[in-house]
């Protein structure tokens, strides 16, 4: 059976059940067929994947999928991998421009968007069904939704044929999340992530709401392809989660191409002509106008297409919980880490353990009310596959760390990459904390990245056990920095112990050196 590292072709999603299905009851003469597995999944995407391949996976165990759109979930399709498709050449091609003795390629808009149709396997998933039922699991395709203890009707896709799927150990959760889309702006058919990602009409003048991690992606990659990007931020700064130096160097760089960035700017509501959904980043109608409100007061603003880049929520509304007398809120209360995973550390053992669900159901990834990442959804599939594993065969319950922190990139440019607590939220959480910082361009390996690098580095270091408890790297490449972070924490190992892990010369790891040094001595004597 395939390992998590060598799995699907979908390696990088949040799963999608995204079909609205009438919860109109069966006709005397309809029989659904009757399917009985060892564990159940809702949602197959990767991290509904890994749960049932960590489940069953050595044994005799049986596992179903069901999923009603594509199996192999949002990131793979409409998120992860074609944002990262879209932007991989873009960076190469700013990189190019940075540096001398080398021209700069130019953007092939049509090969851009072919490239992103390559990595998203034209949007069919013959190839990840493949691997699944390779894989051991049965993939039912439609609609699910829990019908009692242990039951989990699925309607067809077109509406019709209906299937009862019985779990003789588990049923798991695992569908996703959807992007959240403000009530005043929902009359205008606005462009989501999956637009944006899937994007075929190019806007001539774009509107985006939002700055995180989607707004300033999406920002980047269709200021390439030609549109006049209009950032329209709320807040006083980008990526407000991160390390308040993060978001300065994107808000720099994004202005530097081109992009408008408006800060402490509301919308209000919009209007559209002719709103209709067209079709997968297609032009939802006619023009945009959006009312928006600052601190000089009432305006507007028009474009040609809106990409609202709010966030995202659990897609529990239409899974069957109601017969079972609960609610979303309780499926969040009872799986969501109790350290606040997105926030720093987590626990990370089976939080399925709750009063609040039947010891049968669980929940996990996006569906959980979880750090909204694949990589940490696929993480937690696992820890509670193996426990689903281990309790159903009276197997080894494998150990988990005491801390193990969410790692996350920003694929902008320059990247954004952290792992588990800024400054701030350290001294929140009651840690006294020292910090060492560095420009990004401060070693000689990362200097030779660009002729101009810019950036920062940060470590955020517990005094009291001269341990890492966060991490931030803002830099060409910075995503190759941070799995050395999380591995310091995970590990607990001190910072005097760091400091013999010896970084090759000249690359962009003898940071850490850098970092390291700036620390007080007695830290770094231990």
């Amino acid at each position: 059976m395939a390992s998590d590292a060598q799995s699907s072709p979908s390696d990088t999603a949040a799963d999608t059940t995204d079909a609205a299905t009438s919860d109109a009851p069966e006709t005397p003469t309809e029989t659904p067929s009757v399917i009985t597995a060892d564990v159940v999944v809702i949602g197959g995407g990767p991290v509904g994947e890994n749960v049932a391949q960590y489940a069953i996976e050595g044994t005799d165990l049986t596992a179903v999928l069901i999923e009603g759109e594509l199996l192999g979930g949002e990131c793979s399709y409409y998120a992860c991998m074609p944002s990262k498709a879209l932007l991989r050449p873009l960076s190469v091609a700013d990189a190019a421009s940075h540096l001398e003795g080398i021209s700069t390629p130019e953007v092939d808009r049509d090969a851009l968007l072919a490239r992103r149709d390559i990595w998203v396997s034209h949007y069919d998933d013959t190839g990840q069904v493949r691997w699944a039922e390779g894989a051991g699991m049965q993939v039912v395709r439609g609609h699910g939704r829990l019908v009692g203890e242990r039951e989990v009707r699925v309607e067809g896709p077109d509406g019709g044929e209906r299937t009862l799927v019985r779990a003789t150990r588990a049923v798991v959760i695992a569908t996703g999340s959807q992007a959240v889309i403000p009530e005043p702006l929902r009359a205008v058919q606005p462009w989501t992530s999956r637009d944006a990602t899937g994007v075929q009409d190019v806007p001539d003048e774009l509107l985006i709401v939002g700055g995180g991690v989607v707004a300033v992606e999406a920002a980047t990659w269709m200021a390439a392809l030609g549109s006049q990007v209009t950032l329209l931020v709320r807040g006083a700064g980008l990526l407000t989660g991160f390390e308040p130096f993060a978001g300065e160097h994107v808000l720099e760089a994004l202005r530097d191409l081109g992009v408008t960035v408006q800060l402490d700017t509301s919308v209000l509501s919009g209007q559209r002509t002719d709103a209709r959904d067209a079709g997968l980043g297609r032009i939802h109608g006619g023009r945009v106008s959006l009312q928006l409100q600052d601190a000089q007061g009432d305006r507007e603003i028009g474009g040609d297409e809106v990409l609202v880049a709010t966030g995202r929520t659990p897609r529990l509304s239409d899974v069957g919980l109601d017969a079972l007398g609960l609610s979303a809120d309780d499926v969040i209360e009872a799986e969501h880490p109790a350290t606040g995973g997105s926030a720093g550390a987590d626990s990370a053992g089976d939080s399925s353990e709750s009063t609040a669900l039947p010891s049968w159901l669980h929940a996990v990834g996006d569906a959980s009310g979880d750090a909204p990442l694949t990589h940490w959804g696929k993480y937690r599939a696992r820890v509670i596959g193996q426990a689903i594993r281990a309790g159903a065969t009276d197997g080894r319950l494998e150990p988990v760390p005491e801390i193990v922190p969410v790692p996350q990139v920003v694929f902008s440019d320059p990247q954004v990459t952290s792992v588990g607590l800024t400054e701030k939220a350290a001294r929140d959480a009651g840690h006294d904390v020292v910090t060492a910082q560095v420009p990004f361009g401060g070693a000689a390996g990362s200097s030779l990245l660009r002729d101009d690098v810019t950036g920062t580095a940060q470590l955020v270091v517990d005094r009291k056990t001269g341990t890492l408890v966060g991490a931030t790297f803002v830099g060409p490449e910075a995503s190759e920095l941070i799995h050395a972070a999380t591995i310091a924490i995970v590990g607990q190992v001190p910072v005097h112990v760091l400091r013999h892990a010896v970084p090759s010369y000249p690359t962009s790891s003898e940071l850490w050196l850098r970092l390291l040094e700036e620390l007080p001595q007695e830290l770094r004597a231990g």
